[in-house]
């Protein structure tokens, strides 16, 4: 497993089937949020780390495993004055997907996502086999014996299904007090998502909630990191930009992503991707 340090890109870009990095540091490193368009999972060694994942917060204990799925917006927050271990990995679905023989290996980033509950504790009895799996994996970076790669991707789908194994089956810690979520944003940011296409106004939001508009906008950037409007943009372009690689031409994907105007649009992919959705498709 390459110690290198995690590479600083701007929305992350994956081209390999998955990355692995294993990450030891003591700086003063002040992550935005963000979001990738492949799935992330963090395994937290050691540190005082808390995750924002979609607003909820993770205040993060040894060897605490964390699912992001491709797309949701996230961030550590860290306390510099602590050693802050972690391994990293990054997973493109469809490379799962060859593997889901009677079973869906990407079913702990889609559950996650879905429940907005992202978080895997693991038991004590658990965690000598996780280690053994990692362990196992980091080797096959070490040497290059007869079928080092074969091995690398046989240890990793082991790693993968065992982790969703635990996943499903985790009894339900939602309640802990080191995890924090509001559920009125939480409900919230699930109609956002799921009506992406539709009036999502700070008023008509408000009315719909029964919320003071101006506590809606104070509670949901602490909680997101984000303004509604911009939230609302980022989901949109992100959504527009899944359509446009499934073979929806622009036009079509602009309207059904809730963009009144071409032309904002289009100003608004260039700002936010650097480049407009044909070139960016073309990356």
């Amino acid at each position: 497993m390459p110690h290198d340090t995690l590479l600083k890109i701007k929305r992350g870009y994956l081209k390999n089937d998955f990355e692995i990095f294993h990450l030891k540091d003591k700086k003063d490193i002040n992550f935005e949020f963000h979001y990738h368009n492949f799935n992330k999972i963090v395994i937290f060694i050691s540190g005082n780390v808390t995750y924002l994942i979609e607003g909820k917060s993770y205040k993060l204990k040894p060897w605490d495993i964390l699912f992001v799925n491709n797309n949701d917006i996230h961030k550590a927050v860290i306390d510099s004055n602590k050693i802050y271990e972690r391994i990293i990995i990054w997973v493109n679905s469809d490379f799962l997907i060859k593997y889901n023989d009677k079973c869906n290996l990407l079913s702990c980033f889609e559950l996650a996502s879905k429940q907005r509950f992202n978080l895997l504790r693991l038991e004590q009895k658990n965690l000598k086999d996780i280690r053994n799996i990692l362990f196992n994996i980091e080797d096959t970076f070490k040497n290059n014996e007869l079928g080092y790669k074969i091995l690398r991707i046989s240890f990793f789908l082991q790693f993968m299904v065992y982790i969703n194994r635990l996943f499903l089956d985790q009894k339900d810690i939602s309640n802990l007090t080191d995890i924090e979520y509001n559920e009125s944003i939480g409900q919230i940011l699930n109609y956002i998502n799921n009506n992406l296409n539709k009036d999502l106004s700070i008023d008509f939001l408000a009315s719909k909630f029964f919320v003071n508009k101006y506590y809606m906008m104070h509670k949901f950037k602490s909680q997101t990191g984000y303004t509604i409007h911009n939230y609302i943009l980022q989901k949109r372009l992100i959504m527009s930009n899944n359509l446009i690689k499934s073979g929806m031409n622009i036009t079509d994907a602009c309207i059904e992503c809730g963009f009144k105007d071409y032309s904002n649009f289009i100003r608004a992919f260039k700002k936010t991707f650097g480049v407009s959705p044909k070139k960016y498709n073309k990356l």
